[in-house]
C-alpha cells in the first residue's frame, strides 16, 4: 500500500508542501486527459481518513466514487486539471498531458497552498509552477499523495466519459471511458469518427484516412 515515506523524504511540511500528481486518460481514443494534484496533511502520521486509498487502477468503481468524497473533503488542498481533445491533437498527447498536470497545480488554491514539491507518477518531469518536480515510477502504488490524485483524476474523467457517452451512444464509453476495445473500434467502424476521438490517434486518423 502507498504511504508517505517519499512526502516525508521530501519534506513535506506547512513550510514545504508536497503534491502528489497523477493522470487518467493518456491511451484512449476518446475524451479528454485528466490530471490531479493532491496536498495531503503534515505530520509525522497517515490520517485515518486515508486507509483504502490506493492505486486507482487497483480499487472498483464504487470504491473509488467513496475514496473521491474523502479526499475532496479532507485534503488540505485539491486541484483537477484537463487537456482538451483539440489540445491532445495540436500538442501531442504527452504535452497535453504536462498542460492537464499544470492545469491541476495552478487548481490547488490560494497562494500559501502553492507546494514546494510536486511529487509525479512516471519518468517524465513536467514543467509546473513549483520549485521542484520530482518523478516516481509507479508512484500511485508508493506515494500516498499521488494515488489519492490518482484516484481524483479517474473518477473525474470517468464522470466525463460517462457524460459524453449519453450525447454520442453506441461507443460504450461509459464502460470502456473511451479505451480501444473491440467494441469501440468496432463502434467507430460502424458508427464514424466523432468530434471527442482524438484524430492525431493512429486508430482514428486510418479510420478517417478510409472514409474519405
Amino acid at each position: 500500500m502507498p504511504d508517505l515515506s517519499h512526502e516525508h523524504r521530501l519534506g513535506h511540511a506547512s513550510t514545504a508542501l508536497v503534491c502528489g500528481v497523477d493522470e487518467a486518460g493518456r491511451g484512449p481514443l476518446a475524451g479528454p486527459v485528466v490530471a490531479a494534484a493532491v496536498i495531503l496533511p503534515t505530520g509525522t502520521g497517515i490520517p485515518a481518513w486515508c486507509a483504502g486509498i490506493d492505486d486507482s487502477k487497483a480499487l472498483k468503481p464504487a470504491r473509488r466514487d467513496a475514496l473521491f468524497d474523502t479526499i475532496t473533503a479532507n485534503a488540505l488542498a485539491y486541484g483537477i486539471g484537463s487537456a482538451s481533445v483539440a489540445e491532445i491533437d495540436e500538442i501531442n498527447i504527452l504535452q497535453a498531458t504536462f498542460l492537464a498536470m499544470r492545469r491541476a497545480v495552478e487548481a490547488l488554491g490560494p497562494a500559501r497552498m502553492v507546494p514546494a514539491v510536486a511529487l509525479v507518477d512516471g519518468n517524465q518531469r513536467p514543467p509546473l509552477p513549483v520549485a521542484r518536480v520530482e518523478c516516481l515510477v509507479e508512484g500511485d502504488a508508493l506515494s500516498l499523495s499521488i494515488a489519492a490524485a490518482s484516484i481524483l483524476a479517474k473518477v473525474t474523467r470517468d464522470k466525463i466519459m460517462g457524460e459524453l457517452a449519453a450525447r454520442y451512444p453506441g461507443y460504450g464509453w461509459e464502460r470502456n471511458a473511451g479505451y480501444g476495445t473491440a467494441q469501440h473500434r468496432e463502434a467507430i467502424r460502424r458508427l464514424g469518427v466523432t468530434p471527442e476521438h482524438r484524430r492525431s490517434f493512429a486508430p482514428i486518423s486510418q479510420q478517417l484516412s478510409l472514409s474519405v
